[in-house]
């Protein structure tokens, strides 16, 4: 038996890729899985920026690039998230990074120290908690139900506040509901947040352009608390980019310096054809790619149509990505040929190996009374996806 550190063992497997390498496998023995499991746009990268990476690599960006980005890709952020967000920032506030992830894991390992206290609204993006984790801070988790559109209230984040608080994780539009936060809704978090000044706010807007309800708001627009948010986008969601592998932060000119120094460590800039390709979506309007929004609103749409023909499942109306986050707790209990529901995962499970559907267990997110959805899939698929569900629940008894 190999001894791995403690670092490593307290690290759970992502869910979400353990249950796409399980939809793989019955894949690979013959069987026609639909995956609903995965969070990615099913759509080709626009032209555009594939040409400016094939352009790329005629010019020879063959070679390490800066560990915080080309300055040109930097500048090109800021005059995005002027444009987009109203929000004014140098290239001295930015850090591109591979993938919004690793942004997010540069911020909380440069941010926090052992035993401090990250709050983290639940449902959250299950990559959350175990970064808090290796951070070797403790998750505090403020519960968000379906009555309230999976968002918390400024006085559920009062009331989570402990003297040691020293960050605050959420995303808007989120993973796994789809709930978007409302410029009031931010407010009332953002003044929390001005009575509490030592406390940084992490806002993960990486579906950012995927919010059927209009324009985007970021907690940053407030100034009060402008300096303390660690802004994290990048082009995975948006521009359908989710294997070019590029993100960004944008924060306090000392948060981004400290950020760059521990991505040197560990893997210094970002690819830089990737970059290349991302200098080209930061300029490209964000009107170029409605086609996904429409279309993600109709499956949407149709989705929630379908399920109102399934007795026992329950869910809200998002306003963003591309997910539903499904109450199914009372199939809990019931069972089918000795294949017993007592959680989310045994729902999931059934619901693989009868009806070969793959989706992920709450428990991931943080609420194990709910499953998610993904779709971001055909309408063909999702229709058959939400045919063989039907009739797999309804030998439940």
């Amino acid at each position: 038996m190999i001894r791995l550190s403690e670092r490593i063992n307290r690290l759970a497997e992502s869910e979400t890729l353990a249950m796409s390498g399980m939809s793989r496998e019955l894949k690979a023995e013959g069987h026609d899985v639909i995956n609903l499991s995965v969070g990615e746009p099913d759509f080709f990268t626009p032209v555009n920026i594939k040409e400016s990476a094939r352009q790329a690599i005629d010019d020879n960006y063959s070679f390490y690039p800066p560990v915080n980005g080309y300055a040109d890709l930097r500048e090109a952020i800021c005059r995005k998230l002027l444009r987009d967000n109203k929000l004014t920032y140098s290239p001295g506030q930015i850090l591109v990074s591979t993938g919004a992830k690793q942004a997010i894991a540069n911020a909380m390992l440069c941010m926090v120290n052992p035993d401090d206290e990250v709050i983290v609204p639940s449902p959250y993006w299950v990559s959350y908690r175990e970064i808090v984790k290796m951070a070797e801070a403790k998750p505090v988790y403020i519960k968000a139900g379906i009555e309230n559109d999976f968002k918390i209230t400024a006085s559920q984040l009062e009331q989570a506040i402990t003297p040691k608080t020293t960050m605050f994780i959420f995303s808007s539009p989120c993973n796994p509901t789809g709930s978007v936060y409302s410029h009031g809704e931010l407010r009332a978090l953002a003044d929390v947040f001005a009575r509490h000044p030592d406390i940084f706010i992490i806002s993960d807007e990486i579906y950012e352009h995927i919010n059927f309800g209009g324009q985007h708001e970021s907690i940053a627009q407030f100034d009060s608390i402008k300096d303390r948010v660690i802004l994290v986008n990048g082009v995975s969601k948006g521009f359908a980019m989710t294997g070019w592998r590029l993100g960004y932060l944008a924060a306090h000119a000392d948060i981004a310096k400290a950020c760059a120094k521990l991505q040197g460590q560990v893997t210094s800039g970002a690819c830089s054809v990737a970059q290349r390709a991302a200098l080209e979506a930061m300029e490209t309007d964000p009107g170029e790619t409605k086609h996904m929004l429409d279309k993600f609103r109709e499956r949407r749409d149709l989705v929630i149509s379908m399920l109102k023909d399934i007795p026992g499942t329950a869910t809200n109306t998002p306003q963003g990505a591309f997910y539903l986050f499904i109450n199914v707790k009372e199939y809990f209990g019931k069972s089918y040929q000795q294949q017993l529901i007592k959680d989310a995962t045994d729902f999931c499970m059934y619901l693989l190996k009868t009806a070969h559907i793959a989706m992920v267990p709450g428990s991931a997110f943080g609420d194990d009374e709910c499953v998610r959805l993904s779709y971001a899939t055909s309408d063909d698929l999702l229709i058959e996806a939400l045919k063989r569900m039907k009739k797999a629940l309804s030998h439940l008894k």
